[in-house]
């Protein structure tokens, strides 16, 4: 089966490259509370409870929360192989942008509207900061790929 691939312009914020699993959120993540171990997102009633992060395209509106605990968020994902592959954001926020420069997370915005009614979880994304596009490549292949 040929899957089409639907490439979409964005703005780079962060180099790099990814392709991943997504896992999308209508709302901001607070990536602290993200367990450590897991990726999972335990923050009590977020659209992502219960889903991991872990090597994911996260695609969402924005981060949330104050410096120290958004940058210790992610800095324990990563210490533990367990942060994500690359963000996809609509709103830009400096302790964000800034831990994802840092971290050498691949960062974008302003992806095409289309992106975002497209893009659901579990979809094949490949993130491109350094040509600003990301595309969608379909549906992973396998159960293993697939945000939980």
């Amino acid at each position: 089966m040929t899957v089409e691939k639907n490439t979409y312009h964005c703005r780079k914020i962060s180099p790099g490259k990814a392709t991943a699993c997504a896992v999308c959120s209508d709302e901001e993540i607070l990536f602290y509370h993200a367990d450590r171990e897991t990726g999972i997102v335990t923050e009590k009633g977020h659209c992502l409870e219960g889903k991991s992060v872990a090597g994911k395209i996260v695609v969402f509106p924005g981060g949330k929360g104050s410096s120290v605990v958004q940058a210790d968020g992610l800095y324990n994902l990563e210490q533990n192989g367990m942060a994500p592959a690359g963000f996809i954001v609509r709103y830009l926020d400096t302790v964000l942008v800034s831990t994802a420069v840092i971290m050498e997370i691949p960062m974008v915005w302003k992806a095409e509207e289309e992106f975002w009614q497209r893009v659901k979880d579990g979809d094949l994304v490949e993130l491109d900061a350094d040509r600003e596009t990301v595309a969608i490549c379909g549906e992973s292949e396998t159960e293993e790929g697939k945000a939980p």
